[in-house]
C-alpha cells in the first residue's frame, strides 16, 4: 500500500521560508515522478512543481517560479519543497503526489498522479 506523508507546514510571515517534506512508501520511489500541488479555500487544486525520477529535471508553476525549489532524495524516499519569499497568496493546503506510471519526466495535471498525501497547511500572514 502506497503512503505519502507530508510534513513541514505551518504559519510564517510574508517573506519567510518553509521546507515541506513528503515521505513515500509502498512503491519503488525512484521509478516515479513526484509533484507538489496546493489548494486554497474555494479554489481548484493548483500545480506547484514536479521533479523527474532522477531528480535532475524540475518544472514549476508560474506563480512559484524563482521562489520555490523541488528536490528529491531517492535514498530516503523523500521529496522536498523549499519555499522562499512566501506571500499571503501562497496560503493553501499543500499536497505531494506520485505519478501513475513509472516513466516520463514531467507531469503537471492532477489526473497524471495516482497517490496523494493527506496535505499540510501553509499559512502566510501579511
Amino acid at each position: 500500500q502506497v503512503q505519502l506523508v507530508e510534513s513541514g507546514g505551518g504559519l510564517v510571515q510574508a517573506g519567510g521560508s518553509l521546507r515541506l517534506s513528503c515521505a513515500a512508501s509502498g512503491r519503488t520511489f525512484s521509478q516515479y515522478v513526484m509533484g507538489w500541488f496546493r489548494q486554497a479555500p474555494g479554489k481548484e487544486r493548483e500545480f506547484v512543481a514536479t521533479v523527474n525520477r532522477s531528480g535532475g529535471m524540475t518544472y514549476y508553476g508560474d506563480s512559484v517560479k524563482g521562489r520555490f525549489t523541488i528536490s528529491r532524495d531517492n535514498a530516503k524516499n523523500t521529496v522536498y519543497l523549499q519555499m522562499n519569499n512566501l506571500q499571503p497568496e501562497d496560503t493553501a493546503v499543500y499536497y505531494c503526489a506520485q505519478s501513475r506510471i513509472a516513466s516520463g519526466n514531467k507531469y503537471i495535471a492532477p489526473s497524471q498522479y495516482r497517490y496523494w498525501g493527506q496535505g499540510t497547511q501553509v499559512t502566510v500572514s501579511s
